[in-house]
């Protein structure tokens, strides 16, 4: 009796395991798409001002749709105009400096020097003259040694002087010296990138946006101060969209890069959304809390990027989606587009 009942299990045993391998390899063949459950992702920016003044302006909302390039608000100016006029008076001042170096000694200074070398010459011929008459009465003893010594000192100064003016002269017809050239020359592009700094503040007072998108939070006030610390406005990027989704370890070999997909939402019944698979990663992972249930705490998935396209902006960050994967039939040609779609 017992023999006949160990046999009656094994039979029931043997036929169950050949009943599930058969409707589970009818079943994957029978299977034309993976559908997979997750969630609407997009990115976010937190936009500050890259300067140190107080708010003047903001003009956006939470809630409104903003473009590329599109001024979103502006920081007190004042200070910073007036920085960038006395830096402009600055680079104009050294740029004068730069041209009368170049330029080199104008013919009238050089007609001065020369005339004053011949007053000099004039001057030292009269001492000459001076010295030379008190010498020959010094002689016969009409003049005193000190008028003698006092003609002596005013010919060798009126000689020194004459040495002086050649030497200006000589200066003045050579010009500038070209090390001086060269510190106007670094003093002025010193001074002109002190001025670009000074109108890249200028320009950073006024906060543009970066890329499309909507306002999802409006952070600081005008009257607040602002540093590129503190972000001012939060801009969530509408385009791309895509939804972050888990594939299991079986299906995971079914689904390629590119492969088209359908995605739908219950917020908008019987609408599908053209989508297409823009990522999958290499690397498992627990089923997340945010989508697995109690029995599935312990399974590997491996996280899968659907791309969708929302021309109408329909789709809202967090929103539950549904995707459905196609699956080629053998002997058709796979639909797939290619990831230039991500950008």
């Amino acid at each position: 009796m017992k023999r006949v009942l160990l046999v009656f299990l094994v039979l029931v045993l043997f036929g169950s395991a050949a009943a599930g391998w058969y409707f589970t390899r009818r079943d994957d063949g029978a299977r034309d798409a993976i559908l997979l459950y997750g969630n609407v992702d997009l990115r976010q920016v937190n936009l500050a001002f890259n300067g140190n003044e107080r708010i003047a302006t903001l003009l956006v909302h939470e809630g409104d749709r903003v473009k590329k390039g599109q001024v979103l608000g502006t920081l007190e100016m004042e200070r910073l105009r007036y920085s960038v006029e006395r830096a402009e008076a600055r680079v104009e001042s050294q740029r004068q400096v730069v041209e009368r170096l170049e330029n080199g000694t104008r013919p009238e200074e050089i007609e001065q020097a020369r005339a004053n070398v011949a007053a000099a010459q004039t001057d030292l011929n009269n001492a000459r003259r001076i010295f030379e008459r008190q010498r020959r009465m010094a002689g016969s003893g009409a003049t005193s040694q000190q008028d003698m010594e006092n003609a002596q000192t005013g010919f060798e100064i009126a000689d020194a002087k004459l040495r002086v003016n050649h030497k200006s002269l000589d200066l003045a017809v050579i010009g500038p010296r070209k090390e001086d050239i060269a510190e106007a020359h670094a003093s002025l592009r010193a001074n002109i990138a002190d001025l670009a700094l000074l109108k890249q503040d200028l320009e950073y007072a006024t906060l543009v946006c970066p890329t499309d998108g909507v306002v999802q939070n409006r952070i600081l006030e005008p009257g607040e101060m602002a540093s590129p610390q503190r972000p001012v406005l939060n801009i969530s990027i509408t385009d791309p969209k895509w939804v972050r989704a888990y594939v299991t370890e079986p299906d995971l070999a079914k689904i390629r890069l590119g492969m088209n997909a359908v995605v739908t939402s219950d917020g908008f019944p019987g609408k599908g959304y053209e989508g297409w698979v823009g990522f999958i990663s290499s690397i498992a992972e627990f089923t997340p809390k945010t989508v697995e249930t109690t029995e599935l705490r312990t399974a590997l998935v491996y996280e899968v990027r659907i791309f969708v396209k929302d021309p109408e902006d329909e789709l809202r960050l967090g929103m539950p989606a549904t995707v459905k994967v196609p699956l080629a039939r053998a002997g058709e040609k796979e639909k797939g587009q290619s990831l230039s779609h991500e950008g």
